[in-house]
């Protein structure tokens, strides 16, 4: 091979989409390569011209437009395009213009249509619209996850198990154990009029152990206020169910008629779930040494995970409800150590945990909200003490203090509802630097344990008076355009300068917390009532505030820049060291490397129409 030959192959080697291609297809690409040279300005490629090569480029910059002048992407070494013209008809659909003086390979457009047409790997690479990329990385992933896939009615084996209310509870279990099954709906006069459920835990707590009499019509042992589950939800989402409402049997609708009931033991055996076994561990701890000893196990649990190929939405909840768990757990002990409160109260997950988009790497956001009747000099030292119980508790199994004060161990974060409410009418009313602040973090807010009206009440101020709030939306848009995505001029990444974390990209900061910081102002400029970004999403969508395409855009680079930031910290602790943030591009494959830069200019694309749409606030 002439030594120009394996200069080309040296350099076509080292970028997708030829990193996949086996080392004969790179000689032979490298051997029929031509060559261009373009000056700064020079117009590369015009718009409907026939194409008949890719374009790689060996150095310099260039940029390429949409029909109507607009900047669409900016490339520079290593970089490719032509590819869209290629596999369309032979003319070029993007103008291309060179930003510098460049050099470019020519790959012959033959060449170039065998290796799409015998090379899949190749085929999904050259794909030129980064929200093509990214749709693709992630339903790879999503392919590969039969947890995501598959819904509750997968697990549904027979018809529901019916009895009416008036039966007594020995004919309850006889039918129990004649159907060889551990639940039974209880019905009124018309079958489908369901009023309960009966289950084996029921029959040992509340017969058994209190000697009722068997005679006892069953309607006065079933649970009524049923959860039910649809026939669509994904089992993760019937798991997480299950674990927060410490229920073991659902019931499953399908179009509002019942269909079957699933039991944990159905989610048990299709697939097991190590994050089950975590929570259920909590609540049987009883100090906080025995609880800090779980940490380990919630690690092994979030390594599962992703080892498993769960998505960030799955893992993310699954992580939030091991967080709740703790907090529930930990205000158990604390009632047993302090007494009873004497007022009620609200308990308040906030940030990631109350969005369900936890990973392995947080801090504690937490507030207390008392009722009004609140009277500090004969109240507060009890809730002082409650809080700083579950703060210090929380540290100790690996949710560390907030650095910003954000628990209720702050006096300002432990008020009764009246006081919350006036906070949070006054930072939407009065929005300044610190309230947005504020806004950002506590309208993000779920409560883990006792009165949850009082997290519903605080829900639905926000809803209510933030939609039609202009001056509040434009602020809150503005606030969320202060952390941008790590781009520079060329799409290179922009890495951190300084510190232990030197010359890496801040995956939080800098890509999942802006997402959801713009999610955030789109939820409550259409008064959605959901928490979690993928959730607030489909809300925004369906509100049709966002330009065509860029929903799943949107949603798609949240999925792919949290599972970065995911594995990172996987791959952390699978080695033995502290997970953080931080990645390092030469840590990420050609193919990982390419595909979060075209993430992060969804986020940059997106960033920006939100200061289009909230600019007149």
């Amino acid at each position: 091979m002439e030594a120009e030959h394996v200069e080309i192959l040296n350099f076509i080697k080292q970028y997708a989409p030829f990193t996949i291609l086996p080392e004969a297809e790179l000689q032979t690409i490298s051997q029929q390569i031509e060559v261009g040279y373009f000056q700064k300005g020079d117009q590369v490629l015009e718009y409907n011209q026939p194409i008949s090569d890719l374009h790689v480029i060996r150095s310099g910059a260039i940029e390429t437009y949409k029909r109507n002048g607009e900047l669409f992407n900016r490339l520079s070494a290593g970089g490719f395009f032509g590819e869209a013209g290629l596999l369309r008809k032979g003319r070029v659909r993007y103008p291309v213009k060179a930003l510098e003086d460049s050099l470019i390979y020519y790959v012959p457009g033959a060449l170039f249509n065998r290796l799409y047409d015998e090379y899949d790997a190749f085929a999904d690479a050259v794909e030129v619209e980064e929200h093509q990329r990214v749709n693709l990385a992630v339903r790879e992933r999503e392919q590969r996850n039969d947890l995501f896939i598959e819904t509750v009615e997968t697990l549904l084996s027979r018809q529901p198990v019916i009895i009416e209310s008036d039966a007594s509870i020995i004919e309850a279990a006889q039918k129990m154990t004649d159907e060889q099954v551990s639940s039974l709906l209880i019905c009124g006069d018309n079958p489908d009029d369901v009023l309960g459920i009966i289950t084996d835990k029921d029959l040992r707590k509340r017969v058994l152990a209190v000697e009722r009499a068997p005679s006892d019509p069953v309607r006065d042992v079933m649970s009524s206020n049923l959860v039910y589950i649809e026939h669509n939800q994904r089992i993760f989402e019937a798991m997480l169910t299950m674990l927060r409402t410490n229920l073991h049997h659902l019931p499953v609708l399908k179009k509002q008629r019942l269909i079957g009931v699933i039991a944990l033991s159905d989610v048990v055996r299709h697939e097991s779930k190590s994050s089950l076994y975590v929570v259920s561990s909590i609540f049987k701890q009883n100090t906080f040494e025995e609880l800090a000893q779980l940490k380990e196990s919630v690690e092994a649990s979030f390594v599962r995970l992703v080892n498993e190929d769960a998505n960030s939405r799955m893992i993310g909840s699954a992580m939030a409800t091991i967080g709740r768990s703790f907090k529930q757990r930990l205000l158990e002990l604390a009632e047993i150590e302090l007494g009873p409160p004497p007022i009620p109260y609200c308990f308040l997950a906030l940030g990631s945990m109350a969005r369900d988009e936890q990973s392995i790497v947080t801090d504690q956001d937490n507030a207390l909200v008392l009722h009004d009747d609140f009277n500090p000099k004969e109240h507060d030292a009890y809730f002082k003490a409650l809080a700083k119980f579950v703060s210090d508790g929380l540290h100790e199994c690996g949710y560390t203090y907030c650095t910003g004060g954000i628990m209720a161990t702050n006096n300002q974060w432990r008020q009764p509802l009246r006081v919350w409410k006036k906070y949070f009418t006054d930072w939407i009313d009065n929005p300044s630097p610190e309230r947005l602040l504020h806004s950002s973090i506590f309208f993000d807010l779920d409560g883990v344990w006792g009165e949850f009206s009082f997290a519903k009440q605080l829900n639905e101020l926000i809803r209510v008076k933030a939609k039609n709030n202009k001056r509040f939306l434009g602020s809150m848009a503005r606030n969320a355009l202060s952390r941008t995505p790590p781009l520079g001029f060329f799409k290179d990444f922009v890495m951190e300068k300084d510190g232990k974390h030197r010359d890496s990209i801040n995956t939080k900061r800098r890509g999942t917390a802006p997402v959801a910081d713009l999610i955030r102002v789109h939820a409550l400029a259409v008064g959605s009532t959901q928490r979690n970004s993928f959730a607030r999403l489909e809300d925004i969508m369906e509100a049709n505030i966002l330009p065509k395409g860029r929903g799943p855009d949107l949603r798609d680079a949240l999925e792919l820049i949290s599972m970065v930031r995911i594995r990172h910290q996987a791959i952390a602790l699978t080695e033995g060291d502290t997970p953080d943030n931080n990645v390092a591009p030469e840590q990420l494959s050609d193919f990982e490397r390419k595909n979060l830069k075209d993430a992060f200019q969804i986020l940059s694309n997106a960033q920006k129409y939100l200061r289009y749409r909230y600019a007149g606030g």
